[in-house]
């Protein structure tokens, strides 16, 4: 009997997490168990002034261990600031790190323990085509990460996103490695949040559980050579759809309380839960389209300066990035896979009873509008400081990102990327 030329195997690996408030505190017995001597925590610098570096620093020294603590964390990490972090880790030489913050700060640390473990080039493990994309030679050091924001899910990943500063190109590294060893999510961490920085994390697990219950499925996707080979990002697949959509519905009914009210501990709850659930649905299923956007969106701005962060440059965040492309692209795949969109219209909130398949696929994209217009976010690219001007830019941006967008349930070329950046340019 012949082997099938199609994956037939779904391998989801699991972070173990402690979710709820109070997680915090044990901090102190996971460095026991893990028996960690020499703890590097890298943690935002604004976390100090609320007092949740001061606890993680006694909870990590309650556990016998010694801190030292790296705070030059950059928002949206750079090839030159993941460089910096690394240099300072490898003089540390922990046994052990935590990290406290955003995506941007777990990622650092992520970057950190592997370019210590195993000292490379930059390039030698940063997706192709754009790098090598060199498989991680082995388990890296105990990593524990505590996020302060509903969002990026990187406390469940294996992925590491950067920016090529002189290329101005956001890229990743990806694999099972890089995941941390366990994640501790306190939804109390995240009540400190500012309004714009809870809507951009919060619309990121939107997208994250979207783009996944939407990708293609696992089982049209060619089977690796070997399990070795198999990417980090797999395809939709019914156990990656359990935690995606379940993070959808979340999402949908309470982002916008978390944002209106930032002191709604319920609406804060269920959003951290909401960015652990996506966070593992799509570190397996994987993300398409508006994240392979999302890349040279991030990495091409000019002059736009997000309202709440506190920044001295140009800055689209993440999560903007990946919303303003996320209406247009979902137009475009809704034709290919319109009952799965469909379903997403109903996890989205919208009564999609009557309606035939193809409208309430297409009601996607504008219950996404909306949400962007409840909250006061840009209507779309020109906002941002782009024109039509630069969209072969941003089409060949995303062109480059194909270890995302071999995940598109519909595949894209120049001519459709093209048709997408321009609708986003403008949405009301």
């Amino acid at each position: 009997m012949s082997e099938p030329l199609t994956q037939t195997v779904i391998a989801m690996d699991l972070v173990p997490f402690r979710f709820g408030p109070g997680a915090t505190a044990e901090v102190t017995d996971e460095l026991r168990r893990l028996g960690a001597r020499r703890v590097l925590l890298v943690a935002d610098p604004a976390l100090r002034r609320h007092g949740l570096v001061d606890r993680v620093e006694a909870a990590i020294r309650d556990a016998g261990a010694e801190v030292t603590m790296f705070d030059r964390v950059h928002i949206e990490p750079t090839d030159r600031s993941l460089r910096e972090a690394i240099e300072f880790a490898q003089r540390i030489r922990p046994d052990a790190y935590v990290s406290l913050g955003g995506g941007s700060t777990i990622d650092t640390a992520k970057a950190m323990n592997l370019f210590t473990t195993y000292p490379a080039d930059l390039f030698d493990y940063l997706n192709k085509p754009i790098g090598k994309g060199l498989p991680v030679p082995g388990p890296l050091a105990p990593h524990i990460a505590l996020p302060t924001t509903a969002g990026t899910g990187s406390e469940t990943t294996a992925v590491i996103a950067l920016e090529l500063s002189e290329r101005r190109l956001k890229t990743g590294i990806s694999h099972r490695y890089i995941r941390p060893t366990i994640a501790i999510v306190d939804p109390l961490n995240t009540v400190t949040c500012p309004p714009m920085v809870t809507a951009f994390a919060g619309l990121d697990v939107l997208c994250h559980a979207i783009e996944s219950y939407t990708a293609k499925p696992y089982h049209v996707r060619p089977r690796p050579a070997s399990a070795a080979e198999r990417p980090a990002y797999i395809g939709s697949n019914p156990i990656a759809d359990l935690w995606s959509a379940q993070a959808i519905r979340w999402g949908a009914k309470y982002l916008r309380r978390a944002f209106f009210a930032p002191l709604d501990l319920e609406a804060r709850t269920f959003m951290a839960m909401a960015s652990l659930t996506a966070g593992i649905g799509f570190g397996n299923a994987g993300v398409h389209i508006p994240h392979a956007m999302s890349y040279p969106i991030a990495g091409m701005v000019r002059e736009f300066f997000p309202p709440d962060y506190d920044v001295d440059e140009p800055l689209i965040p993440h999560g903007l990035a990946v919303v303003v492309g996320a209406p247009a692209a979902l137009r475009l795949t809704a034709v290919s896979w319109p009952e799965r969109h469909a379903e997403v219209a109903a996890m989205l909130g919208i009564d999609t009873r009557g309606m035939p398949v193809r409208a309430a696929a297409e009601a996607v994209a504008e219950a996404l509008l909306q949400l962007l217009r409840d909250l006061g976010l840009p209507s779309g690219l020109e906002e941002l400081g782009f024109s039509e001007k630069d969209i072969p830019a941003l089409v060949e941006g995303t062109l480059a990102q194909q270890r995302i967008l071999v995940n598109s349930p519909r595949p894209v070329d120049e001519r459709a990327l093209t048709e997408i950046f321009r609708q986003a340019m403008r949405y009301w």
